[in-house]
């Protein structure tokens, strides 16, 4: 067939895994009952009826991974562009605080095991695999497997599809050791108290024609208008990286690295772009300009969740269960230790940083950073249906303030692969140095302000 429909056969294969699971979990009683997304069980089944499997749908594997990436791109992007009021609570601060500090406490176990393990009994593996951790548990796949197909480019067999595969077993956390969590805390007497007050009811958001905007019917669709903005600022994102990489791969390795390791964070940078764009629509407005054509939040919504459920199904479908056989053992090691750090840092954490709302805080955050924002929010659901809690601001405007605080793991993601590149293991030390030092740093800081916050 035309390889012009390569792109859209996969895409109607996602579409009928996703039609297929919906139907299941409608109909299943069990997947009706447990706290798992219908994506993740489109991916499940993509992986199992895929080609390395059953082979009744032939994926094309690398198409899949390129989907993951685009994907992350134009959901966060989507993400950045709805408005929303900005609080300066310390809460939002100390979320994003939280959040970069289990990203560090996941690269600290991740990157000290795998130097472990190829110290003692893989001296040929890459020791940066485990800072994938972070990247598939924290991130997401999309995160996992865009800095796992850069490091491919730069001469890591199997990147893309280790970093897929850290991040589904990050899913596996989130939604079997997560119900296991719930149903322990609700009955633990330190949680056990759920109540939340009527007046704090969210109410559900719809579509509507907010005063002086473009009409439902128009010469451009509403959506039609999101779309082109998020597609406006995506060619920017890729103008940048293109300007970025020209500079900085004459720089030598590291510049090179770099900026292998930038178009990863590709959704970053959508992301910083769409806030800039934002913020300046809303100095428009406050000027008094006429803005017709503006971001819909409502719409903006369902493009982004539509990009995550894409993203989760096809990231998991895209798996290659013969590729991981090399890796299988320190995986296997990787993704457990690291799930029960995950664990117990959440437990230990959350309650002393956020004393308000503490199980829907611990569940959220949880399933949050070891699968997606939306396995946290699945969890929240279970024990505050109504979303009555502070948890959903928490972890939304806190991953928004994680980018600052994130930024100087964006560096330190870089060391490990040069040293790799320039057979300089003295790097893998300077790597493990500076996440220790950035955790004790900012874990300190984060017990401080929280401290002073509660007297």
């Amino acid at each position: 067939m035309d390889n012009s429909w390569s792109f859209v056969i996969d895409f109607t294969f996602l579409s009928l895994l996703m039609v297929v699971s919906a139907i299941l979990k409608a109909r299943i009683p069990l997947l009706r009952k447990i706290i798992v997304p219908t994506s993740m069980v489109a991916g499940i089944l993509g992986l199992l009826v895929g080609p390395e499997l059953l082979g009744w749908l032939q994926f094309d594997l690398d198409r899949l991974g390129q989907l993951v990436y685009h994907l992350m791109a134009i959901g966060f992007i989507a993400l950045s562009l709805k408005e929303r009021e900005v609080s300066n609570s310390p809460a939002v601060l100390r979320s994003g605080m939280l959040i970069v500090s289990t990203y560090l406490i996941q690269g600290l176990v991740g990157f000290g095991l795998l130097l472990l393990l190829t110290k003692f009994f893989y001296p040929d593996m890459f020791p940066g695999i485990g800072l994938l951790l972070p990247l598939g548990y924290g991130q997401g796949p999309g995160q996992a497997y865009s800095i796992g197909s850069r490091w491919e480019a730069l001469g890591l067999e199997g990147g893309a599809n280790l970093g897929l595969t850290i991040a589904g077993f990050g899913f596996i956390w989130a939604v079997i050791p997560g119900i296991i969590l719930m149903n322990f805390l609700i009955r633990h007497p330190k949680y056990k108290r759920t109540a939340f007050d009527s007046h704090k009811e969210r109410t559900e958001v719809t579509e509507k024609s907010e005063e002086g905007e473009i009409p439902l019917s128009d010469a451009i669709d509403k959506l039609t208008y999101q779309i082109a903005l998020i597609g406006f600022i995506y060619l920017v994102t890729y103008l940048t990286l293109r300007g970025l990489e020209a500079v900085l791969t004459p720089l030598g390795t590291y510049g090179e690295t770099l900026a292998q390791l930038l178009i990863g964070f590709h959704f970053l940078i959508g992301s910083l772009y769409a806030m800039l764009f934002r913020w300046i629509l809303n100095r428009w407005k406050q000027a008094g300009f006429q803005l017709e054509h503006s971001p819909n939040n409502y719409l903006l919504q369902r493009i982004s969740g539509f990009s995550f459920d894409y993203m989760i199904a096809a990231s998991i479908a895209a798996i290659s269960i013969y590729a991981l056989k090399q890796y299988l053992t320190p995986v296997l090691i990787l993704t457990t230790v690291g799930g029960l750090v995950t664990v117990c840092f959440i437990i230990w954490l959350v309650p002393r940083v956020l004393p308000e709302d503490k199980l829907p805080n611990i569940l959220g955050f949880y399933g949050m950073l070891t699968g997606t924002i939306s396995t946290g929010l699945a969890l929240v659901k279970a024990v505050d249906p109504k979303f009555q809690s502070n948890t959903t601001d928490n972890l939304v405007m806190g991953s928004a303030s994680a980018i600052l605080f994130g930024f100087p793991l964006l560096l330190i993601l870089n060391i490990p692969i040069v040293g790799y590149l320039q057979n300089q293991p003295v790097m893998y030390l300077y790597t493990f140095a500076a996440l220790f030092v950035y955790f004790v740093i900012l874990l300190g800081l984060l017990l401080y302000r929280s401290r002073k916050t509660a007297a």
